[in-house]
């Protein structure tokens, strides 16, 4: 008896205590890569100091000023930018009013939001049946596409809506599956914040009161998920009813109309679908053909008998989600004359990162690799077709804005054209190349090294690889006090530049051809300046003692004016 006793360790414990040492580690992982995360994005983000992509920077950034108790501004004629996303922004005025300051502390509330990606993606990718091992290098790579991490370098909602669309469909699916009250109101307060953010948080809402009705998972987590849902929306509703009398006195550009004619016209009906086709197959090469292998195995999830209810429920939201937002935003898109009217990617990129995922985690099975590849490719070539068909020679014609298409310029290195076909051959490879890389030793690392590297080289040959950082010339020379207004006339896209960076009060609205000086309190003129004028003779009917401030006739197609008895003037407040 005794000779058979073993002395030494059993083999089993090892495993068990190497188990334990991984769950350990996780978190720490988990935290380091999410900070390395925010560090990425700092780093793209580093020569960022002001709004580039107007007139929306400028009105979120100027709602999120308002909100933080500083003046305002007339957006009025411009869409409406709702407040969920300023509300999140002002901090940044907590700690500083220059506008240099505090668009950099945004670049930061923006990375902090991307890199949530990472956590939250990894808990996705566990979802769709990754091993732990797996799952963090392949959501890390993933985190960084550019669909994700390109439009954080902009005070845009498209910073923040991929965290809201992944961490409303986690909680959504834990209730799905387990009918917990505390998931279902964290998902309803989820979705119900992505509504104040952006008008696709309402197609987000939608579905989500759809399957918190389909679920059935208990009256208490579905009548709580309802009441928190609709107590949001509310608030929500009435928070951005005071901004819109704020900001926009005169009415916010209305594309109700537009949008009633597109639904119930078949002219309408074929833009509205020819563009959701532009915006899938944009989805699909952005995620360099990952998504539509995503589309595809969610798709089979939703149609196979086998299904679990849970499963083919949450696979419906998810299609439900993509297909209503690329909907939706296509048929209340007015007509730009550009190129990005046809195939775009901002409105979905919000659910790029998850199909990714999904996509990634089909490539790894592989039961369902080929099939998830072939539907790749097949809604790729569909939705292409389905583009080049409608649009024709618009493509050509009409004009091309680079920052409609981040990854096809990458993809095709023409900043100056769309080449459809060239981008989704691209794409295809791309994903042909992930697909080998699926079938080698290690592939989860692969892949994750793959996508990291890809989605580095892109975004470095988005922005650059030494951006320089520079503070900006003031776009006012001279104090930053008093009163300050624009002319009628001048064009809009001057007015939008003048009101983030005169932060000290609201710029106001004023006609010099009344031949009437300006309020007292005002100290600032801006007028048109037609190409040939000097600066002197761009407002003849000045007060006198007015001039043209020194260094402001810098600025294309506008001077200011100044009075110098402002600064000497008992009780001048500065807005």
């Amino acid at each position: 008896m005794a000779s058979t006793i073993d002395l030494r360790p059993s083999a089993p414990p090892a495993p068990q205590r190497d188990g334990r040492q991984r769950r350990r580690a996780l978190p720490w992982l988990l935290v380091f890569g999410f900070l390395s995360q925010v560090s990425v994005r700092m780093w793209f983000a580093r020569g960022r100091t002001g709004p580039a992509a107007n007139p929306d920077e400028t009105g979120y950034l100027v709602a999120a000023r308002w909100l933080a108790g500083g003046p305002g501004g007339d957006l009025s004629g411009h869409t409406f930018y709702q407040g969920g996303y300023p509300l999140l922004l002002t901090p940044a005025y907590w700690f500083s009013h220059d506008p240099v300051t505090v668009y950099t502390i945004v670049m930061l509330i923006n990375a902090v939001a991307g890199a949530a990606l990472f956590p939250l993606g990894y808990a996705a990718a566990r979802r769709f049946g990754l091993a732990r091992r797996a799952a963090l290098p392949v959501s890390f790579g993933a985190a960084l596409l550019p669909a994700s991490a390109f439009f954080g370098a902009f005070a845009l909602t498209d910073a923040v809506l991929p965290a809201l669309v992944l961490g409303w469909l986690l909680a959504l699916d834990r209730f799905a599956r387990r009918g917990r009250l505390p998931d279902a109101v964290l998902g309803s307060a989820i979705v119900a914040y992505a509504a104040t953010v952006h008008t696709r948080g309402t197609v987000l809402l939608a579905v989500h009161l759809a399957a918190l009705l389909v679920l059935r998972r208990g009256p208490r987590g579905t009548l709580a998920g309802l009441a928190v849902a609709v107590a949001g929306c509310a608030l929500g509703a009435a928070g951005n009813a005071r901004l819109r009398a704020a900001l926009y006195p005169d009415g916010a550009l209305d594309l109700g109309g537009l949008l009633v004619t597109r639904l119930t016209t078949l002219d309408g009906q074929a833009w509205a679908l020819s563009g959701a086709a532009g915006q899938l197959w944009y989805l699909v090469v952005s995620t360099w053909g990952l998504a539509g292998a995503g589309l595809a195995a969610v798709a089979a999830v939703l149609l196979r008998r086998r299904t679990p209810p849970a499963e083919r429920v949450m696979a419906g939201v998810l299609l439900a989600t993509v297909c209503g937002i690329a909907y939706a935003a296509s048929a209340a898109l007015p007509d730009e004359h550009r190129v990005g009217n046809f195939a775009y990617g901002r409105y979905l990129a919000c659910t790029a990162l998850v199909l990714a995922l999904a996509g990634a985690a089909a490539l790894g099975r592989p039961r369902s690799r080929i099939r998830a590849s072939a539907g790749a490719l097949v809604i790729l070539a569909g939705t292409g077709a389905w583009v080049v068909a409608y649009a024709g020679e618009r493509l050509r014609t009409h004009e091309f804005i680079g920052f409609d298409f981040p990854e096809v310029m990458f993809l095709t290195r023409d900043r100056a054209a769309l080449d459809l076909p060239e981008a989704a051959l691209a794409a295809a490879g791309a994903l042909g190349v992930l697909l080998v890389l699926a079938r080698l030793p290690r592939p989860a690392v692969l892949t994750g090294l793959a996508l990291a590297g890809t989605n580095l080289a892109a975004l470095v040959f988005l922005f650059g690889p030494s951006p320089e950082r520079a503070r900006p010339a003031p776009v006012l020379p001279g104090p930053a006090a008093g009163g300050v207004v624009a002319d009628r006339s001048l064009h809009w896209a001057i007015k939008v530049r003048l009101r983030y960076p005169v932060w000290w009060t609201r710029v106001g609205s004023f006609d010099v051809r009344t031949g009437r000086p300006p309020a007292p309190d005002v100290c600032t003129v801006v007028v048109p300046r037609p190409d040939g004028t000097a600066a002197a003779d761009t407002w003849p009917a000045h007060p006198t003692g007015w001039r043209p401030r020194p260094g402001a006739a810098h600025g294309i197609g506008w001077t200011s004016w100044h009075d110098p008895s402002c600064g000497r003037r008992p009780g001048l407040r500065s807005g």
